[in-house]
């Protein structure tokens, strides 16, 4: 078998309803792969689409590390950066998921090396070894991942993915650390002594990978629900728990939400249902429901003073980010967070009373962001 499962006639799907080239009209309840967040041909969107702003950005698109149009800071400030995180300000746009979580690894790599070097300048040594794929100009540095994660298909983001073996089988990787992650009881709050326990055993490995793992960390990845790697939820204490362990150790913490970001959780970001806001990450990457790429972050030093090291030709794609301008003023304008918890809130209740009676022994595991 291979990954496509049926030919789509885009311009009658309407909605949430996607059509099948046989003209069958199906409810669309995962987005595609979490990835239509407006539904199918959505006036707004479709009104974007034929802007002016739109046709200038397809018919010249940019290399944006070099040529930005004079109107790109406008629209990310209106849109992308209106969304950013609480405590995050600047954005970094990339292609795809797998590509933002590559330049948030990138610039981890290059923001502990700059202070492991004092900030000063690149050594003879390290220019010449580099190019040999050798230390000290390629450090032995890592980034620090989970069991069950899973962070894309590109080579450092495929290091990083834990899911499933045929990801990642024949492909050199990266012999990067995996600390466990918590395998809970459900619902949550009916085991939370077990939980805890379980929780605790995962954060005291995961202290302990840190501590005796030989090469520096740069970073640790996780995504506040692990999505493609099985539906798996753990809870706040575990995640502060993590953010107490990155502060000690002085690591960045990237949090990865490429599937689950974007309002699905009733909040613009899932990790905002886990972090203290006065204490956030580093790093928070997104793609997918935002249909455009990046990553948000704090930190000025993550961006490098000097040229070409952080760089594509295109480095994100301005037509995106006005689509994602609009996917923002959207679910803004339409209150679509809100609907999004009550709905949530509607159905895993409904669930819940079904999972209590007679459906007992079908409906097990019901968990819910």
């Amino acid at each position: 078998n291979r990954a496509a499962y049926f030919m789509t006639d885009y311009y009658k799907s309407i909605g949430n309803y996607i059509v099948d080239i046989d003209g069958n009209k199906l409810l669309d309840t995962y987005c595609q792969i979490s990835s239509i967040p407006l539904g199918y041909n959505n006036p707004e969107l479709l009104k974007t689409c034929q802007s002016n702003e739109m046709l200038v950005a397809l018919a010249n698109r940019p290399a944006l590390a070099c040529f930005p149009s004079t109107d790109y800071a406008d629209i990310l400030k209106d849109g992308i950066l209106a969304a950013a995180p609480k405590g995050l300000d600047k954005v970094w746009t990339a292609l795809s998921g797998s590509d933002a979580n590559e330049t948030a690894y990138k610039a981890a790599f290059m923001y502990s090396a700059a202070k492991r070097r004092g900030n000063s300048a690149f050594t003879a040594e390290e220019l010449e070894s580099v190019m040999d794929n050798q230390a000290p100009g390629a450090p032995n540095a890592s980034i620090l991942s989970f069991d069950k994660g899973f962070h894309g298909r590109l080579f450092g983001s495929l290091s990083t993915t834990r899911s499933k073996p045929i990801h990642k089988l024949d492909i050199p990787q990266f012999p990067w650390p995996k600390a466990p992650f918590p395998s809970l009881k459900y619902p949550l709050e009916q085991y939370s002594a077990e939980n805890q326990k379980e929780e605790e055993r995962c954060l005291q490995l995961t202290e302990s990978l840190i501590k005796n793992w030989g090469d520096p960390l740069a970073a640790m990845l996780f995504e506040p629900v692990q999505a493609e790697g099985g539906d798996n939820h753990a809870s706040p204490f575990f995640y502060q728990g993590l953010r107490k362990l990155t502060k000690q150790y002085d690591i960045l913490l990237i949090v990865d939400e490429v599937q689950t970001g974007v309002g699905a959780s009733g909040k613009f970001w899932c990790h905002e249902h886990l972090f203290d806001p006065s204490d956030p990450p580093d790093i928070v990457t997104f793609s997918k429901k935002f249909q455009a790429a990046g990553f948000y972050y704090k930190l000025p030093e993550l961006q490098p003073d000097q040229p070409f090291r952080q760089f594509n030709t295109w480095c994100g794609d301005p037509s995106k980010a006005i689509i994602a301008k609009t996917i923002y003023s959207e679910i803004v304008k339409r209150g679509l967070l809100q609907s999004t918890k009550e709905t949530g809130d509607y159905i895993y209740n409904k669930l819940e009373i079904l999972s209590n009676g007679k459906f007992s022994q079908v409906i097990k595991n019901l968990r819910g962001k």
